[in-house]
């Protein structure tokens, strides 16, 4: 038996890759859409309820349309939009969130991909509000660096041809601090305020590191960096893609820290800093990974009951 995949808006950059990942999957039929056909929405209802599981990467306003014309209450969606990520009728696309959260992802038919950034902050910080490090009320703090091809085809078309002193080297953005990942960081988290965050842009196309900023006197209890390891090895015990790294000097390379070294796989590892007074805990992943297309399809195994790891490289 194969599984029928649609992957609507697949000329993007999240739905060409998904297309990259199944496309020499034996148990996996693509559906297709011709490029001039992707606004039709007579063909796009065929082929979104005669699918067993759809992929929507589009635009936030095309999700929900999309969505709205599945008639089809047996079809499955995977959205990696923004659109219904704090949506409570929406299961939140991250397995290793919870002890319970794979088991809602297998029984749900509506699942929502986190964003990338959002993927690093609420992997890192869920352990230590979980285990009460950390109070509800904190205002987190968190700024990211990612590679250039989350930003669609006009952004890498501008990196890869053009000069480096028109692109820079790192450019942050969002910078009215006003990201569309916010929302989902605070209700993910179960936060109180949203975190002050601040992404930006490398000149690197694939790669991302996600930095969470901590003050030791905020923590509800005295805990040293040997301690957080501890929590996140036991937090994340038996999960196939979360890495946790206990010898910082043999994961730098002469002190510095390269974003990209999780490319082309689904890990994400968690490192921790200190000095007397605060901490850092920098997530490393691959912005089509583990923070995008990867976490789409580790959700599509899961939900149609294929071995987890298929198609998905670790670390």
């Amino acid at each position: 038996m194969k599984f029928k995949i649609f992957v609507d808006g697949q000329y993007g950059t999240t739905g060409l890759k998904i297309h990259e990942m199944l496309e020499n999957r034996d148990e996996i039929e693509l559906l297709t859409i011709n490029e001039e056909d992707k606004k039709n929405d007579e063909v796009k209802k065929e082929l979104l309820n005669s699918a067993d599981l759809v992929f929507l990467c589009l635009p936030d306003a095309a999700s929900k349309h999309s969505v709205s014309l599945i008639t089809n209450d047996k079809v499955k969606v995977i959205d990696a939009s923004t659109a219904h990520r704090t949506n409570p009728q929406w299961v939140y696309g991250i397995p290793e969130l919870t002890s319970t959260q794979r088991e809602k992802i297998k029984n749900s038919n509506r699942v929502c991909v986190p964003g990338c950034h959002a993927s690093g902050l609420i992997i890192a910080m869920k352990p230590l509000l979980e285990k009460g490090i950390l109070p509800k009320s904190q205002k987190l703090i968190c700024h990211s660096i990612t590679g250039f091809s989350g930003g669609g085809s006009t952004m890498i078309d501008d990196y890869e041809n053009g000069s480096f002193d028109e692109v820079g080297g790192q450019r942050p953005y969002a910078l009215a601090l006003n990201h569309k990942h916010l929302p989902e960081m605070k209700y993910m988290l179960d936060l109180q305020e949203a975190p002050l965050f601040t992404p930006s842009i490398g000149n690197f196309k694939q790669g991302m590191l996600v930095m969470s900023y901590l003050v030791k006197k905020d923590f509800l209890f005295s805990a040293s960096r040997d301690e957080l390891i501890n929590l996140y090895k036991d937090y994340y015990k038996g999960e196939n893609f979360i890495n946790i790294i206990e010898e910082n000097e043999q994961y730098l390379d002469n002190g510095l820290l390269n974003p990209m070294k999780c490319n082309n796989t689904n890990t994400l590892e968690i490192s921790v800093y200190e000095n007397e007074t605060d901490m850092v805990v920098i997530s490393r992943l691959d912005n089509l990974g583990k923070g995008a297309s990867g976490a789409a399809v580790q959700c599509m195994n899961i939900m149609l009951g294929i071995d987890e790891k298929q198609g998905l490289k670790s670390k």
